[in-house]
């Protein structure tokens, strides 16, 4: 789950850390975070999480005991 979440997340905090530094040229690494933390767990909890569940959830949950 970890190795899954690494690689979805990943490419969405290059993109909004550089979108948001493109619009916030000045300001500090703490005022930036307080933009993109809030972003970044809307995206994870509301999609990328879901999407992950949908199509590993098998896999992650593991073999069911008979």
């Amino acid at each position: 789950m970890a190795f899954l979440m690494t690689f979805a997340v990943y490419p969405v905090v290059v993109v909004y850390a550089s979108i948001v530094s493109a619009m916030t040229p000045g300001w500090e690494f703490w005022q930036r975070s307080f933009i993109i933390v809030p972003l970044m767990a809307t995206t994870i909890v509301f999609f990328i999480v879901p999407f992950i569940t949908a199509r590993f959830g098998a896999f992650i949950a593991g073999r069911k005991a008979s």
